[in-house]
């Protein structure tokens, strides 16, 4: 059974994965924006999963809970699920937060990223682009980079299977209870490509919807784009993925 470790698990998608991830015999460590979110996931820490606590928009709580999950060893995937759409520090939570656990969280096997079929709308212009906790972008903006880095470190890190899942428009609180995709079948993706032994699975660099891979946007998977984004978080953040 695997270890695998699941961002904004405390409700919507992240929770249904870290729920059936742990259904199927895995250890999985939960995170929840606060102490006072964790406990919307009492049932599950009552069975046996562990869990972290830290405010992805704060940078300084994203390192604290790259440090605490490396307390708890070495995982065997995360699964960088947390996000936000609106009201919000869009890009620190979207894409500054994944960018700096990718980087200070021991390197695990496999790692998969939430996109969204709207990052087909996101721009790639990245001049003058501001990574600070109030920095300007789009939802479909922030997809777009996030989906871009997913690929980037397919690129980098050959020995590790890293992929971004499109989970449809789900019913959930960011989507919305009139969302017309299946709840269930938004999170099956996420579980199948950080558990299974299927071929399919064990491949890298893939946008995927419902187990089918798709073919993302054209800056997502442009070398120069790659290069440029990394670069940016890179000087922003002070850490570097390479």
């Amino acid at each position: 059974m695997a270890r695998i470790f699941v961002t904004g698990s405390a409700d919507g998608l992240g929770r249904e994965t870290a729920r059936t991830l742990l259904d199927q015999g895995h250890e999985v460590v939960l995170h929840a924006r606060s102490t006072a979110r964790l406990e919307s996931l009492s049932d599950l820490i009552d069975r046996g999963a562990a869990a972290v606590t830290g405010d992805l928009a704060d940078r300084e709580q994203v390192v604290q809970v790259a440090e605490q999950v490396n307390r708890l060893g070495s995982m065997d995937a995360v699964v960088h699920n947390a996000g936000i759409n609106r009201g919000g520090p869009v890009l620190a939570v979207n894409v500054v937060a994944p960018y700096l656990l990718t980087a200070l969280v021991q390197r695990p096997p496999r790692l998969v990223y939430l996109s969204s079929g709207m990052h087909r709308g996101g721009s790639p212009d990245l001049s003058g682009q501001d990574w600070g906790p109030s920095a300007r972008g789009s939802y479909s903006d922030s997809k777009l980079y996030v989906t871009a880095l997913a690929l980037a470190v397919a690129r980098l890190w050959p020995e590790v299977g890293s992929n971004a899942v499109d989970p449809g428009w789900v019913p959930t609180r960011m989507g919305g209870t009139s969302a017309p995709d299946s709840l269930e079948l938004g999170h099956r993706t996420q579980e199948w490509l950080a558990t299974s032994e299927e071929p399919a699975a064990r491949t890298s660099g893939g946008y995927w919807f419902h187990q089918e891979r798709q073919v993302p946007h054209p800056s997502a998977t442009n070398q120069g784009f790659q290069d440029r984004l990394l670069a940016g978080l890179a000087e922003a953040t002070g850490v570097s993925l390479v």
